[in-house]
């Protein structure tokens, strides 16, 4: 039976760089959308618990699948370093981008800024993962 490839384990710059690019490209055009500003306001918490769970379960699934090919007996810690690292740099890419747009009211409204940034975050973050694929484990 032929042995697999080793399997780089590590999470360097190129990885953040091509998550941060994935999260931008799927965040902008989200971010410029008064609709989502309006959504983002009026979304009940309970909803937004459901979109942040929704959005984790769809990376992990594609990282699962894709980026790992389904084999992570032996790397669980840098299967779960990817998910986690790919949504919390999204919430920080989302979050720059609202406030490049002045729509990031921290300072004023932190829970409708919170909300923005996890609503924007929910494409964003599968654009993160699948541009975060294109150079596999």
């Amino acid at each position: 039976m032929p042995s697999n490839p080793p399997v780089k384990p590590t999470f360097n710059a190129e990885d953040i760089g091509q998550i941060a690019v994935g999260a931008f490209a799927l965040s902008v055009p989200i971010a410029f959308s008064e609709e989502a500003w309006r959504l983002s306001a009026s979304l009940p918490t309970l909803n937004l618990v459901l979109v942040v769970f929704l959005s984790l379960a769809f990376i992990t699934i594609f990282a699962y699948q894709s980026v790992f090919q389904g084999n992570i007996v032996k790397r669980r810690r840098a299967f779960l370093l990817r998910v986690v690292a790919a949504y919390l740099l999204t919430l920080l890419v989302v979050g720059i981008v609202l406030l490049a747009l002045n729509k990031l009211p921290l300072m004023t409204e932190p829970i409708l800024a919170l909300k923005r940034i996890i609503l924007i975050a929910m494409p964003a973050s599968m654009g993160a993962i699948i541009v975060d694929s294109f150079d596999k484990e």
